[in-house]
């Protein structure tokens, strides 16, 4: 196999790769993505792991989150277009991020946990919900 060749093949790889990527964040799109970013300040390709890596499936469905089936709280499809946030805050970047950090501050009696999600992590975490349309 010469050198194009073997060039043509990676490139392939790169592609297919790229889809499972895009298939495996919920089919978010690029637009959905650059306005969720600019929500947010966050990088939604990063919210999946971060959710996994601080227990959200454990609780709650979450589309394009490998494990995520859990029937405790709300199914997170569509929380973007929601009107408001665990039927108490509207449905905005600033309370979206403030639930996340410390979902006890916003509602005492929340069965949601404080996981300590750093102010980094949940900006990437909200921009992935905010693809969730």
């Amino acid at each position: 196999m010469n050198a194009r060749d073997m060039a043509r093949r990676i490139g392939r790889l790169g592609l297919v790769s790229l889809g499972l990527v895009a298939s495996a964040c919920g089919g978010m799109n690029q637009a959905d993505a650059r306005e969720a970013a600019a929500l947010t300040g966050g990088d939604p390709s990063r919210g999946p792991d971060l959710m996994r890596k601080y227990g959200c499936q454990s609780c709650h469905t979450v589309p394009g989150v490998v494990g995520a089936n859990g029937l405790v709280g709300p199914p997170l499809a569509g929380i973007a277009s929601r009107s408001y946030i665990a039927g108490v805050l509207p449905n905005a970047p600033d309370n979206m991020l403030a639930w996340i950090r410390d979902p006890k501050s916003v509602d005492p009696k929340t069965a949601m946990p404080n996981t300590g999600v750093t102010p980094s992590d949940a900006r990437h975490i909200a921009a992935y919900l905010y693809t969730l349309k």
